[in-house]
């Protein structure tokens, strides 16, 4: 299997991994570890999409865009617009929300930045076992 089949099949796992580790924690807890949880733990999930679609992206543009889209989204709910198509959709709320928060903002980058790292070792890793050992 090639790089690229397997670096998509370990981002599916790992949304779904991150949407079960969010439901659960919903489950079973209110609050704030509730809320920020989730946040980080949507970030994640976008990272995770982001790198699906574009396998051979760098970590550092992966969680860029990753941490940029969920900025998007939530600056867009200070407009009347998500919240009005999160009405009338269970998907769309997932996708959406209902209403800006700020702290989200700051929850975001959370659930990114140890993927990046994660991505930029594996990333290092995979070039240093791949180059040719020197000899003398």
């Amino acid at each position: 299997m090639s790089l690229t089949r397997w670096t998509r099949l370990l981002m599916v796992v790992s949304a779904v991994g991150f949407a079960g580790a969010a439901y659960a924690i919903r489950a079973m807890m209110d609050g704030p570890i509730e809320q920020y949880s989730g946040a980080a733990l949507s970030a994640a999930i976008v990272y995770t999409l982001v790198v699906f679609i574009w396998p051979l992206i760098s970590s550092l543009l992966a969680g860029t865009a990753a941490i940029a889209y969920c900025w998007f989204i939530e600056f867009a709910q200070l407009t009347p617009i998500p919240g009005a198509i999160s009405q009338r959709s269970w998907f769309a709320r997932q996708l959406l929300g209902a209403q800006f928060d700020l702290i989200d903002v700051a929850w975001y980058p959370v659930g990114v930045i140890p993927l990046v790292a994660a991505h930029w070792f594996l990333r290092a890793r995979t070039r240093s076992d791949s180059a040719p050992a020197l000899t003398s």
